[in-house]
């Protein structure tokens, strides 16, 4: 099998995952347990020496960063129109991809794993609590993306199709549980991403990748 993903169980490699299931794509998805720090040794660093998921190799293709990926899966299965075909419709969706990668992203990183930041235990939590604070914000920007959506009658957050900023909202949305927001807040977020979630090819990823899409818990 020519086609493989390196994925991390509810890493953001989490869209194109959802994405070469949703294409009905036979590709041979390969686990790497970050947890474990599997990226850091010598197996995976061949694969990409940066050390990060996802990782999609296609024949001798290597191919890194979610931007390319996307892009990539999108001209391989243009059935899918994973990507609107509309230039300034195209240009919008990539525009709020890019947005949740180099931003919102990197905003929970700051949460989930302060050490990378800061030296002592003191500026790692006020890095925490800073960062959960702004990360509040952006789900809170993705929430009016989800209700300016179904208030134009529009299924998805790209267009008339599923495609990745779906699948990122779900993650987003679920990695905020981590930094104490209760997904269900955010109502029309809540419910796009449980539509989401109920889309066959969505839910074989779950399913592989064990999640729990709420994972808030009161303090």
């Amino acid at each position: 099998m020519s086609l493989k993903l390196y994925f991390a169980p509810g890493a953001c490699s989490f869209v194109p995952h959802s994405l070469l299931e949703a294409a009905g794509a036979a590709f041979e998805p390969l686990m790497v347990k970050l947890h474990k720090g599997e990226q850091n040794e010598a197996p995976f660093r061949s694969v990409n020496v940066r050390g990060q998921v996802p990782v999609l190799v296609d024949g001798d293709e290597v191919i890194t960063q979610i931007l390319a990926i996307v892009q990539y899966l999108d001209a391989k299965f243009p059935e899918q129109q994973f990507l609107p075909r509309e230039t300034l419709a195209r240009t919008r969706v990539l525009e709020t991809l890019a947005w949740m990668n180099n931003t919102v992203h990197p905003t929970f990183t700051h949460v989930f794993m302060p050490h990378k930041f800061a030296g002592t235990p003191e500026t790692q939590a006020e890095l925490k609590t800073f960062n959960a604070k702004v990360y509040a914000g952006y789900l809170g920007e993705i929430e009016t993306m989800a209700r300016a959506a179904a208030g134009r009658g529009q299924p998805w957050l790209g267009g008339e199709h599923f495609g990745p900023l779906d699948a990122y909202a779900l993650t987003l949305l679920r990695w905020g549980g981590f930094a104490q927001i209760d997904p269900t807040r955010h109502e029309a977020l809540w419910a796009h991403v449980q539509k989401v979630a109920q889309q066959p090819g969505v839910a074989r990823a779950i399913e592989r990748e064990r999640l729990q899409l709420n994972l808030f818990k009161a303090a």
